[in-house]
């Protein structure tokens, strides 16, 4: 084996430390967020615990942050991530994505709808910092091509879990009069068309951005596999060490 191959290694090892050092960094920001976020709404006459959990923002917050304390310990522990840290990764990522352009969506329709949104330090955090940092984080993969590419069944798996969450705050807002986000409620988007049709919009979004970070992901992946083979001394068949799933690509 080449002396270079040694070399390899080592800088896989050291990205992939350095990669789960930043996964575990953004994973503590994100619990600064929620729990800034929830000290305070506290102070609001109408705060309720339910509802608060009840938010898409926040499940999406708590997920991402399972999500990357795991991604975390695979890149501290593991020379690369599975298959399908990458699919559940990536939509966690779109998910904080979604949910930062929801946000700033809200925002920006504010005064047009006569009420005002504060945003702040704990909301920008969680809507704008550290979906930006997540990005970045699932950005890396792509460059170092350390990890599987990320497959185009995530565009399928993406849309799973939103539809559960749009389907129980339905039932939940019909019975308890309360929405979390305006355009889910009938009395303020003209009736169930107006709901329909911004659901689907977000639906799109959900598509959009997934089917963009696939995208993204496999060119980063092919172009740093490309550039490590081109190496003196690597071995075309395994230009860095990397746990590439053999059935179909």
């Amino acid at each position: 084996m080449p002396a270079r191959t040694t070399g390899d290694v080592s800088w896989a090892r050291q990205a992939r430390r350095a990669l789960g050092i930043f996964r575990l960094t953004i994973a503590a920001l994100e619990i600064v967020a929620i729990v800034g976020n929830y000290q305070y709404v506290l102070g609001f006459r109408s705060f309720a615990t339910v509802n608060f959990f009840s938010y898409f923002t926040v499940q999406s917050a708590f997920a991402a942050v399972a999500t990357l304390l795991l991604a975390g310990a695979f890149a501290l522990l593991a020379p690369s991530d599975p298959p399908w840290l990458g699919i559940l990764r990536t939509s966690v990522t779109v998910y904080v994505l979604v949910s930062g352009i929801v946000f700033g969506l809200i925002v920006a329709q504010a005064s047009t709808r006569d009420y005002r949104v504060d945003v702040p330090w704990s909301d920008t955090l969680l809507h704008f910092v550290v979906p930006a940092l997540a990005v970045l984080a699932w950005t890396s993969d792509g460059v170092m091509g350390l990890n599987p590419r990320v497959p185009w069944s995530t565009v399928g798996w993406v849309l799973v879990y939103p539809s559960i969450w749009l389907a129980y705050t339905l039932v939940r807002g019909a019975d308890v009069g309360w929405y979390p986000y305006f355009f889910l409620d009938v009395a303020q988007v003209g009736g169930p068309v107006g709901v329909a049709l911004y659901c689907a919009l977000v639906l799109v979004i959900f598509l959009v951005l997934t089917a963009a970070l696939v995208t993204i992901n496999r060119w980063l992946w092919r172009r740093a596999r490309a550039r490590a083979a081109r190496l003196p001394g690597t071995p075309r068949r395994s230009p860095v060490p990397v746990a590439e799933p053999a059935r179909r690509r």
